[in-house]
């Protein structure tokens, strides 16, 4: 289910992404939830790049599931 949601951008961003959807024979709306979907994408590759070296770094650590278990107590 889509929500509606309202943003102001600088006068030459509106511009460019008229342009962009003209020439695309898109509209805005598509263009911008195109724009935030490669962008959440590209913050999950960050996000996973950094506990990668999270754990390489031994800043975070990993458990397996029978460590788990065992602390849990559910053996």
């Amino acid at each position: 289910m889509k929500q509606a949601v309202s943003v102001e951008l600088e006068k030459d961003v509106v511009q460019y992404l008229d342009g962009c959807a003209k020439e695309l024979n898109k509209t805005r709306t598509n263009l911008i939830e195109k724009a935030i979907e490669y962008y959440f994408d590209r913050l999950d590759e960050i996000v996973s790049d950094k506990r990668i070296d999270d754990i390489n770094s031994g800043k975070t650590e990993l458990y397996t599931l029978e460590q788990v278990a065992k602390k849990l107590e559910l053996n």
